[in-house]
C-alpha cells in the first residue's frame, strides 16, 4: 500500500454533537468555525472536514450554509483541502444530504463524507442504507468530489471493496478510520491492523479515535499510516482523566508535536491535494 512522505492533520472542527453547553470552545456559528479553522491552517492542518450549524447551533444540511463556510476559508487559504459532511444523524432524506454537493466554483468542496454502513452511537443511531450510499457515492462523482469514506468496522471496508468492484468509487481512495465508538471497531492496535490489512489498494488512511481513543489512534496514525483526524467533532476533553477541556488549536498542536517527535514530516497543502488526484 502507499504511503504519504508528509502526514495529512484531518481537522474536524464541529462535528454535530458538541454544543456551547458542553464545551464553550466548539465553533458553531459561520464566522466562528472559519477562523477557528484558519488558526488551526496556520499552525498545520491540511485538511478540514466541516459540520454547518444552522442560527440555533443545530445540525443543518443547508449548502448556503456551507456556501458561507467554504467561501469564508477559501479567501484565506484556497488551496486547503476542504470536505463536508453528508451525515445520515440527523438527515435521512436523499435531497437534503446531497444538498452540499450542489455548491459549484469556488465554493465546491473537494470531499464529502461518505459513511460506508448504518451503525449505532451511545444515543442515538446513524442510518446509511446500501441504496443511499450508492446514490450518495454516484452524486460526488457527478459533482467531481472525492469521498471522504468514513468506516467504523470492518464490514464498512467490505462495502467498500463491492462498490469498487462496481465502479461506483474510484482510486485512489481517501479512507478515515474512526475507532473507539461503543458498538464497533475500538481504540486498539489490534482492530486498527485488521481494519488497515483489508483496505484496497491505491488507499489513503488516517486515523481517528473517537473520545479517549483519540491520542492513541492519532499516534498509530503517525507512526503507520497518511496521518490523522483529529478536532473537537470526536473528543472534546484535552485528557484521560477530562479535567481539561479541549481546543482545535491545542489538539491540532498536540498531533503536530508527536509528528515531529516521530520525525514524520507534515505534508503540504499542494502534497495532499496531487495525493488525492484533486484539482489544483
Amino acid at each position: 500500500m502507499q504511503r504519504l512522505t508528509g502526514a495529512i492533520i484531518n481537522l474536524t472542527t464541529t462535528g454535530m454533537v458538541p454544543t456551547k453547553e458542553m464545551t464553550p470552545h466548539v465553533p458553531v456559528t459561520v464566522e466562528e468555525i472559519v477562523a477557528d479553522v484558519t488558526r488551526c491552517v496556520r499552525l498545520g492542518a491540511n485538511v478540514v472536514h466541516l459540520h454547518a450549524r444552522d442560527s440555533s447551533g443545530q445540525p443543518t444540511y443547508k449548502q448556503e450554509v456551507y456556501a458561507r463556510l467554504i467561501g469564508g476559508i477559501r479567501e484565506v487559504f484556497p488551496d486547503l483541502v476542504i470536505g463536508v459532511s453528508l451525515s445520515g444523524r440527523t438527515h435521512t432524506e436523499f435531497m437534503e444530504r446531497a444538498d452540499p454537493l450542489r455548491l459549484r466554483g469556488d465554493v465546491k468542496p473537494d470531499l464529502a463524507s461518505l459513511t460506508l454502513g448504518s451503525m449505532n452511537f451511545a444515543q442515538s443511531a446513524s442510518v446509511n442504507s446500501p441504496d443511499m450510499i450508492r446514490r450518495l457515492a454516484e452524486a460526488m462523482t457527478e459533482a467531481d468530489v472525492k469521498p471522504e469514506l468514513e468506516v467504523f468496522d470492518l464490514g464498512m471496508i467490505n462495502f467498500a471493496h463491492y462498490l469498487i468492484r462496481k465502479g461506483t468509487l474510484r482510486p485512489p481512495f481517501y479512507f478515515n478510520l474512526l475507532l473507539g465508538n461503543i458498538a464497533t471497531a475500538q481504540a486498539r492496535p489490534a482492530h486498527l491492523s485488521q481494519l488497515v490489512a483489508d483496505l484496497p489498494p491505491d488507499s489513503y488512511w488516517t486515523a481517528a479515535g473517537i473520545g479517549d481513543g483519540q491520542l492513541a489512534m492519532n499516534a498509530l496514525g503517525l507512526l503507520f499510516g497518511d496521518g490523522v483526524r483529529v478536532g473537537l467533532e470526536d473528543n472534546i476533553w484535552f485528557d484521560a482523566a477530562r479535567t481539561r477541556l479541549a481546543t482545535n488549536e491545542a489538539l491540532v498542536a498536540r498531533a503536530l508535536q508527536m509528528a515531529a517527535l516521530f520525525e514524520r514530516p507534515v505534508a503540504s497543502r499542494l502534497e495532499v491535494r496531487e495525493a488525492l488526484g484533486l484539482c489544483p
